[in-house]
């Protein structure tokens, strides 16, 4: 569970509310940056034939059927998306969005077979409503959020999502957007980049990070994966075999750069919108900032009030938008967990519309 913020610590960034997360599964707390520094198998492999993070069990949570439409708002390299093709044989029909030109790329290659059942368009998830209605569609029957990195572009250095190998401090889904990671660590304040570190990678000793790379930035400008790594080392230390201590700094950059909390703020209620009557949301999250943000959203929508707990006569006149399909988090199995480590921290929530 997340401390509350010391006083000494600066004001919390805009973020949303989020209370320590304990799952009614009786789940621990999502590992708050399990995706950020190792390259392994994924939601969406460049192999085919790769079963993607909680395969089975998205599938079974929107049932994807002949005749009904479906977007994936996170396409990456398309194993979900493909999956839904495939149960929703043979006029089921599939709205691929994604951020990341590459992965466009790679996912319109991976269903070109699916002809005009399958649409891929670049796209960030916040404009999910607008992108649907651009292609005629009045509503959906599923929505598909699997959030986070994919390998692929932890594996290639030049995007800088990982510290595995040397590369420029990018970190953008989308190369379009004007701000990279470089920007933040060089340009912010220490107080800026300690609230950071502290809100958005929950870095207890954010302060002494972001005091180490404001002196070494009086040296020069950071601008390389490894360098902000080893400064992070030296600053907070590191023992062999525990997390490394640049995880949750890279979390912290990428979540800041691409606005990632703010766009699934946004995303959740007009994904809703979306939805008919029976239609279902998937979402899986891979730390605990994510999942909290989810959980809040779908219990506020599954609920009759929502007025402050104090008041005794509800007043609010909230109608709930959907119910729960299940219980708490679902988890990758063991199973899965061996062969894909990445699987250990993901947490699928699915509710349907009412």
């Amino acid at each position: 569970m997340r401390a509350s913020c010391p006083p000494a610590h600066p004001a919390p960034l805009p973020v949303p509310a989020a209370a320590a997360l304990v799952d009614e599964d009786g789940g621990a707390a999502v590992d708050t940056a399990a995706d950020t520094t190792s390259v392994g198998t994924d939601s969406g492999c460049e192999d085919h034939e790769h079963v993607s993070v909680l395969y089975a069990e998205v599938m079974d949570g929107l049932a994807p059927r002949s005749g009904g439409r479906y977007v994936d708002g996170t396409a990456g390299r398309g194993g979900h998306a493909e999956g839904i093709l495939r149960r929703g044989a043979p006029d089921g029909r599939l709205l691929a969005l994604d951020a990341d030109p590459v992965a466009v790329a790679a996912v319109r290659d991976r269903l070109a077979l699916f002809g005009e059942r399958a649409v891929v368009v670049q796209s960030n998830f916040r404009l999910i409503d607008t992108v649907v209605r651009a292609q005629g569609w009045d509503g959906v029957d599923g929505v598909l959020l699997d959030l986070g990195l994919s390998s692929p572009q932890l594996a290639m250095p030049e995007r800088g999502f990982s510290f595995a190998a040397d590369g420029p401090l990018d970190m953008r889904f989308d190369p379009a957007i004007p701000t990279t990671a470089a920007d933040l660590v060089n340009d912010l304040s220490e107080e800026d980049l300690a609230r950071l570190f502290y809100e958005y990678g929950e870095e207890p000793r954010s302060r002494r990070i972001a005091r180490a790379i404001v002196e070494a930035r009086r040296r020069g400008r950071l601008s390389s994966t490894t360098e902000l790594a080893h400064l992070s080392e030296r600053a907070l230390g590191y023992t062999r075999g525990r997390t490394h201590p640049a995880t949750r700094v890279f979390q912290a950059l990428r979540i800041a750069v691409n606005g990632e909390l703010d766009v699934l703020g946004e995303t959740l209620p007009r994904a809703v919108s979306l939805l008919r009557p029976g239609g279902r949301l998937a979402v899986i999250a891979f730390h605990s900032l994510e999942d909290r943000l989810v959980k809040r959203f779908l219990q506020q929508e599954s609920t009759t009030c929502v007025c402050p707990s104090a008041q005794p006569v509800c007043t609010c006149a909230h109608q709930p938008t959907l119910r729960a399909v299940s219980r708490g988090a679902i988890k990758a199995t063991e199973a899965e967990v061996l062969v894909n480590r990445r699987a250990r921290s993901a947490r699928l929530r699915v509710a349907e519309r009412l």
